[in-house]
């Protein structure tokens, strides 16, 4: 079984930001013909999300509820080849629970996308306990997502090169040293791109609760022991360097396959969209490519159905 964690769906309701580029339009047709190219079983859906988060804060609800809307329509249609994840109109916490208790509740939507951000107000914001809670409640499954960190680009290089990965390291270090990571174990944190620079930078995270002894009050465990409890996918980071790196840091369970598509090209020839793995053998390859199946149950249930009726 191979479930792709991590490719994203464009929606009409989602225009991009002002100022900035329209990514790749990507319709549920375009996936289904990607995963059937390259021999995926099934796609966790993350809408195409920037436009939602700009404007009138009175608009970023509505414009949620459309994408979520959408979201749940492709995963309707194809059941057994689509999960699909919720935005949240953050940083309005009413709205955001309202939102949450719809996708789950209403759409049957699998999971929710956050930022690492919004307007600076990073993940592990302990303003938004409620809305832990409630997804600790629910064991949740949570994909971090990096956007734009909130004080801006400083250099002119595209932002995915480094800016991302920053971005997705200050979010994970905020929700260890806010301590939501302690205080809801339950929720089922997937951090895209394995983990930004997170890994690479374990040992001098955790060595702040030396420096900062009022902080590691809220992480009793150790930085790294947090760490090693989140999933992190493969988008953007299908190769050895970044796989290994994550791979000290969490137990093989932990790594989820993905493809960051379209955002990352995949390869012209062959049906593995993922050749940069190759080092690894086969039974490694096959274990983390069905590893999300603990993120996304029911569509894991459905592919399983499916071969067992010999339909796949």
């Amino acid at each position: 079984m191979r479930i792709d964690t991590h490719v994203h769906l464009s929606t009409a309701s989602c225009p991009p930001p002002p100022g900035m580029p329209a990514p790749p339009f990507v319709s549920a047709e375009a996936l289904l013909g990607m995963i059937d190219r390259y021999s995926i079983d099934g796609a966790v859906l993350s809408p195409v999300a920037p436009g939602v988060f700009f404007g009138d804060p009175a608009d970023i609800g509505k414009r949620a509820r459309l994408v979520n809307e959408e979201v749940a329509e492709a995963v309707r249609a194809h059941p057994n080849r689509f999960a699909g994840l919720m935005l949240l109109p953050l940083p309005d916490l009413h709205s955001a629970l309202a939102e949450l208790a719809y996708g789950f509740d209403v759409l049957g939507l699998d999971g929710v996308l956050l930022m690492t951000n919004y307007k600076g107000s990073y993940v592990g914001d302990p303003n938004w306990a409620p809305l832990y809670a409630e997804l600790d409640r629910r064991g949740a499954y949570v994909f971090v997502h990096p956007t734009m960190p909130g004080n801006g680009q400083a250099l002119e290089h595209p932002p995915w090169l480094y800016e991302f990965p920053f971005d997705t390291t200050r979010a994970v270090t905020n929700l260890i040293y806010s301590g939501v990571a302690e205080d809801y174990p339950n929720i089922r944190w997937q951090i895209a791109h394995c983990g930004g620079t997170a890994p690479f930078l374990a040992d001098r995270i955790g060595s702040l609760s030396e420096r900062a002894p009022k902080l590691a009050e809220r992480a009793p465990a150790g930085a790294v022991a947090y760490l090693s409890r989140f999933y992190y996918d493969t988008g953007l980071a299908n190769n050895e360097y970044a796989y290994r790196g994550t791979r000290l840091v969490v137990s093989a369970d932990r790594l989820v396959f993905g493809t960051d598509w379209p955002n990352c090209p995949l390869p012209e020839e062959g049906s593995d969209p993922a050749p940069g793995l190759g080092f690894l053998d086969d039974a490694e390859r096959a274990a983390l490519d069905a590893n999300a199946a603990v993120l996304v149950p029911r569509l894991a249930a459905q592919i399983a159905a499916d071969r067992e009726a010999g339909l796949r």
